[in-house]
């Protein structure tokens, strides 16, 4: 096959989920022919030491790719300076990167997805990145990718001349929305993604997906997405850094591989109204929010 592109996995103090991202990686039809780069951040503290030590433990012993190789920081960066590096170096030296974090499993197709779209859109520059995530939506009429305005975090590979317009500076992307502009990137005020801009600023979060999203908005840029899911968060389970105990987005991976992608490089208008229905409904009625926040709340007292 053509020229593959790069993995990136980002890792951190979680051996289970990490044991478990690779061991579904390793089963992706690509496998053999990729060449993984593991990246592992260094411990926060001294309490998560041992931890990253277990997932160093299993990072160093990981085959079943046509190279390995692995970088372990002696300090911690955080994850987002951790993924900026990294995917920075990857691009430099590929051109190309795929991105996957410690708390994925992928369907055997994943990775041949990916290399597909990277090939099919390579010089087609509205187009700046490539997710595998998708909702769990209700419609089965919705082609099998399709394009979108949102990039999504959760698995998703890009290339050098898109990667090159990502702009860190808050204030620098911030500025440059008006109304009509916070709007729409927020699909319609439908989902929280201008919030978390706000956030970012006051050092609630330290996202680099936020600010990947406003990057690719600003550019006029197009992501390329499934309809149904080729990976799954596994880290919803409140041992993830940046996530909580939640179901709202779990999904079943799609088993087929994908065979279609769309000729015509605009946003999918049915897929939008799709996506924006699901968001406007995803945390369900008053009761539903209730049981969910009980629930959230007794798993992590019993987590302890």
């Amino acid at each position: 096959m053509q020229n593959l592109a790069p993995i990136a996995l980002f890792v951190y103090n979680r051996p289970q989920h990490t044991e478990r991202t690779i061991k579904f990686l390793q089963q992706n039809d690509l496998a053999t022919e990729s060449r993984l780069f593991i990246f592992s951040d260094g411990a926060k503290s001294p309490a998560d030491e041992d931890k990253v030590a277990k997932v160093r433990a299993i990072i160093n012993k990981v085959d079943g790719f046509k190279s390995v190789k692995v970088f372990e920081r002696k300090t911690n960066a955080g994850l987002a300076n951790s993924v900026i590096e990294g995917v920075t170096k990857l691009v430099d030296d590929y051109e190309q990167v795929i991105v996957f974090e410690d708390d994925l499993i992928s369907s055997p197709h994943t990775l041949t997805y990916f290399n597909d779209a990277l090939n099919h859109y390579r010089n087609d520059q509205k187009v700046m990145h490539i997710g595998a995530y998708m909702y769990p939506l209700k419609d089965e009429n919705l082609p099998q990718t399709f394009f979108y305005r949102a990039a999504t975090s959760w698995g998703w590979a890009t290339w050098g001349r898109a990667w090159k317009n990502f702009e860190p500076n808050i204030d620098t992307l911030m500025k440059q929305f008006d109304k009509k502009k916070r709007a729409a990137f927020s699909i319609e005020n439908k989902m929280n993604f201008w919030k978390q801009m706000q956030e970012f600023k006051k050092g609630k979060n330290n996202s680099w997906a936020i600010r990947w999203y406003a990057s690719i908005f600003l550019k006029g840029g197009l992501t390329l997405n499934p309809s149904q899911s080729l990976v799954n968060n596994i880290g919803h389970d409140g041992t993830g850094v940046h996530s909580g105990i939640n179901d709202i987005y779990n999904v079943v991976i799609n088993p087929k591989p994908i065979t279609k992608f769309p000729d015509v490089i605009e946003e999918d208008k049915k897929a939008y109204q799709t996506i924006k229905k699901f968001l406007a409904s995803r945390k369900g009625n008053m009761a539903t929010r209730i049981k969910r926040f009980v629930r959230e709340k007794l798993a992590q007292y019993f987590s302890k």
